[in-house]
């Protein structure tokens, strides 16, 4: 049986509800990514042309740091990820994530809230920064998904 971690970013709280619920019902561990500067709420505001948030997303090259590192990723087979949609993709963060391990011969999905949003292009962005793994299909949940929902996507993944 593979070891499974979700790894999830959280701005507001919904994308952390959402991961501790997943890491629940299917036994894995948990990890937050945290940045190593925290998001403010004018950082988050995504109306604004000058918020830090639309700057990073509006730059695919952006990666802001990580507070700290997961020690022991070479433990893990099976790496969910979590976070919010931002702009129809995954918080640049994730790349930073991604990019911080040798994920060869891991397996990454990702998921994500968003309360209208699709999945746009978050596998095409993210592929890059997951060398060597295989990077499945992601999902995209409401923040009040429940526990049966959640086990039966990763059942259905065929894992």
């Amino acid at each position: 049986m593979s070891k499974k971690l979700v790894a999830y970013f959280s701005a507001s709280g919904v994308t952390a509800k959402v991961a501790e619920t997943l890491a629940e019902a299917i036994g894995a561990d948990i990890f937050e990514i945290e940045p190593k500067v925290p998001y403010t709420e004018v950082d988050l505001n995504w109306m604004d042309k000058k918020a830090r948030s639309t700057i990073e997303m509006n730059d695919p090259a952006s990666r802001p740091e990580i507070a700290v590192k997961r020690d022991n990723m070479k433990d893990y087979d099976t790496i969910f990820v979590g976070f919010p949609i931002w702009w129809y993709v995954a918080p640049t963060i994730i790349n930073t994530f991604l990019e911080s391990y040798d994920l060869t011969g891991k397996t990454i999905i990702p998921f994500a809230t968003s309360g209208g949003s699709d999945i746009g292009k978050t596998n095409e962005r993210l592929a890059p920064s997951c060398k060597g793994a295989k990077l499945m299909d992601g999902k995209v949940f409401k923040g009040n998904v429940g526990h049966q929902e959640l086990a039966a996507w990763v059942e259905g993944l065929g894992l």
